[in-house]
């Protein structure tokens, strides 16, 4: 698999199995995000957009998700400094089930502080496939 600098260009340098990052390293609100797991990956910045004014839907039982971590690339100074009370954004993947695309370092600090739930909101199959960026048939390139 080839891995993404912040201008799209291939890069041969290995980047872990899982991570969310800022893909211009801008440290504004502008900066475009992405999480990536394995082969899939999904634009944060549009699920962002897409969900900035709804209500969450559920919660998160942070202890269900504490295995996962070992996957995820966590900063615990940027961990330190979240707020617990943005909502988790999920995904249901094609046939994967719900996978939390953004609040891992949210998930962390709870899980740090012994916060028993987060709030969080669920992207529709549609925005799901509209924020993926590649994974599953949307094939392997780096471009929609």
């Amino acid at each position: 698999m080839s891995n993404s600098t912040a201008t799209g260009n291939p890069s041969s340098a290995p980047e872990p199995p899982t991570t969310s990052r800022s893909a211009t390293g801008r440290p504004d609100s502008s900066r475009l995000e992405f999480f990536q797991m394995m082969a899939w990956r999904w634009d944060i910045t549009t699920a962002k957009k897409l969900t900035r004014a709804r209500t969450p839907q559920g919660r998160i039982d942070p202890r269900e998700w504490a295995g996962m971590l070992r996957l995820i690339a966590i900063n615990t100074e940027h961990a330190a400094e979240v707020d617990l009370a943005e909502p988790l954004i999920v995904a249901t993947v094609p046939n994967g089930g719900m996978l939390i695309i953004d609040g891992w370092h949210r998930l962390y600090k709870a899980l740090t502080m012994e916060v028993a739930e987060l709030p969080a909101v669920v992207l529709t199959a549609e925005e799901e496939v509209a924020c993926r960026i590649f994974g599953g048939e949307k094939g392997q390139g780096y471009l929609r």
